[in-house]
């Protein structure tokens, strides 16, 4: 048990609470909620855990601060200042977030240190895009000139995953703010830890009571009341796709605007003529990385038959070599999954991968780590498409490999599930890249590469991955109204109805 000592942070907070209209908060009837780390599975602390009453009270600050706050009526200048003080209070406090990030979520530390610096650079990419965007305008000959203007749709709703919380939370308060919208975050109830440093970070940067509120609680309360308030005209959403079904249709009743990032079951082509070791090193970081517990995780290894033996043999041979450990050793690559009950539903997942393919690699605690939440890397070979670790999404540190024989029965594969995220291919023929590239079914696709994106990019899903398109401009669209105007600028002709000659 040496081994898997946990580091306590100092000064753990451990009376989570609401933050609305610039003041701490608990939950109007008083309840809360435990939460533990992963690596012991103890409870640290409680949490407010916030319904339809408290949801009520911060819809009303944040629209007051939108109707009669400075906030959506500050120059894209000024609120640019303002977005880069919150990110300049994110990169004072990384360590002390990558610290929190790791004891409550079980990623490695240095995973979640690359989550910090990320976070901070979503507010300063968002400052820089409002401060360049330009509008549209249109010459109609020389009697009309017709111009479009963005302007902040209102109150955001901002529900946020339990992976890479802190990471997340920033990817949609960046554009919402920059918007000019006011907003309401609900953090994932197994991570709340590192959202508790927002508060402080947003006084501290200038921004005024109400802009920026945060309810906690579990997402069938809390959750669902952001979904259906009448007063929140924008619900961005990151999480699994059944949640998301019902979010879309609680959101039909106000025809509320939404975007939701959902779940994954991406595919990795692999193709004979690839650069061998950059795709099991592609292969390996992509579906191992953040404990597996990723959407655009690749966690489908389609590979091509002439390097399909080889190719299993290294990916089994590097699984089992990732180094299981406590999450705050440097050294650890995969630290411990999320919580007992995700840890309970992958190893379910384990288990029937065993009834449907062959296991080559992992599939059991390391001997080591007695106590936690933890799972050797676990490859299954020979897996058939219509098998459910073939086609569930499991969120965890398991793939499959399955062989293909022609580019067009990749394709096919590629395709044979519900989702659409991302998708990878690998292979020296470039011609043949683009090619399954644009036939891949999925919102973003890598070519010999990994999952390395530019925040300009579009980010989103397509099928049962997501719904709306986040990113560079794309996110300012989604959290502003755009409207028309038409100026008449000459003798416009108007037909005179009515009038007799």
């Amino acid at each position: 048990m040496a081994e898997q000592a946990v580091p306590r942070p100092v000064d753990l907070p451990s009376d989570l609470r609401h933050f609305i209209d610039g003041k701490p908060a608990s939950s109007v009837d008083g309840a809360t909620f435990p939460v533990a780390d992963p690596v012991t599975n103890e409870v640290y602390g409680r949490v407010a855990a916030g319904d339809a009453a408290d949801i009520d009270l911060a819809v009303a600050a944040a629209k007051r601060a939108f109707t009669d706050g400075p906030w959506p009526r500050l120059s894209a200048r000024e609120r640019a200042k303002i977005l880069n003080k919150i990110a300049d209070g994110i990169e004072v406090r990384a360590e002390r977030l990558a610290e929190l990030e790791t004891f409550d979520t079980g990623l490695p530390i240095t995973q979640a240190r690359g989550q910090a610096h990320r976070a901070a650079e979503n507010f300063r990419y968002f400052a820089d895009v409002i401060v360049a965007l330009h509008e549209e305008a249109y010459i109609v000959g020389d009697k009309q000139v017709n111009y479009a203007i963005r302007q902040p749709a209102g109150v955001a709703g901002l529900i946020t995953p339990w992976n890479t919380p802190f990471m997340l939370e920033t990817w949609k308060l960046a554009p919402s703010l920059a918007s000019g919208c006011t907003v309401i975050l609900k953090p994932a109830e197994w991570s709340p830890l590192s959202a508790s440093l927002l508060p402080e970070i947003m006084a501290e940067a200038g921004v005024p009571d109400g802009v920026f509120n945060l309810v906690h609680g579990i997402g069938e309360q809390a959750g669902a009341a952001l979904v259906a308030h009448p007063d929140v005209p924008r619900i961005s959403f990151t999480g699994e796709s059944g949640t998301g079904q019902i979010i879309m249709r609680t959101s039909a009743e106000n025809l509320k605007e939404v975007s939701m990032e959902l779940g994954g079951k991406s595919p990795c082509v692999v193709f004979a003529d690839a650069d061998f070791d950059r795709a099991v090193d592609a292969a390996v970081f992509g579906v191992f990385s953040l404990n597996g517990e990723r959407c655009t995780a690749s966690s489908r290894v389609l590979v091509q038959r002439e390097i399909y033996d080889r190719f299993v043999e290294a990916l089994a041979a590097r699984a089992a070599a990732v180094k299981v450990g406590p999450p705050a050793d440097p050294a650890t690559e995969v630290g411990a999954l999320i919580h007992p009950e995700h840890y309970a539903r992958v190893l379910e997942y384990v288990e029937i991968g065993k009834r449907e393919a062959r296991l080559v690699a992992g599939g059991e605690r390391p001997a080591h780590l007695t106590e936690g939440n933890f799972l050797q890397p676990t490859v299954f070979a020979d897996v058939r498409p219509d098998a459910r670790i073939f086609q569930e999404e499991i969120f965890g540190p398991v793939v499959g490999v399955t062989p293909f024989d022609t580019e067009e029965e990749a394709i096919e594969l590629a395709n044979a599930t519900k989702y659409g995220l991302a998708g990878y291919v690998w292979t020296k023929d470039l011609q043949r890249g683009h090619r399954v590239a644009r036939a891949v079914q999925s919102g973003m696709v890598w070519i010999n590469s990994h999952n390395v994106r530019d925040l300009r990019t579009p980010f989103g899903g397509i099928k049962a991955s997501g719904v709306g398109q986040e990113g560079g401009v794309h996110s300012i669209d989604f959290y502003s109204d755009v409207r028309a105007i038409h100026v008449a600028v000459g003798d416009l002709h108007t037909p005179q109805f009515g009038k007799q000659a």
